[in-house]
């Protein structure tokens, strides 16, 4: 991952469910596991997603934390 992509999925968010609007980052760590499991949207969320369970399963969100654009958080 370039640091562009680290930028943009510390500031991406849910485009759906019951999470909708929410950082990715916030999304509770069993509903991104339940994507892992059940398989992730198509296109890119999906991948965000994908990306986001690798970081969380290795507890790396903190690294995250920082490249998040303050207006970014609503």
């Amino acid at each position: 991952m370039e640091n562009d992509d680290l930028v943009r999925l510390a500031n991406a968010r849910m485009s759906f469910g019951k999470y909708s609007g929410s950082l990715l980052i916030d999304l509770p760590e069993a509903y991104v596991v339940w994507f892992a499991r059940k398989g992730y949207p198509e296109g890119e969320i999906g991948e965000l997603l994908a990306s986001l369970y690798v970081i969380k399963e290795n507890g790396l969100e903190y690294l995250l934390r920082p490249l998040v654009v303050p207006e970014s958080r609503r």
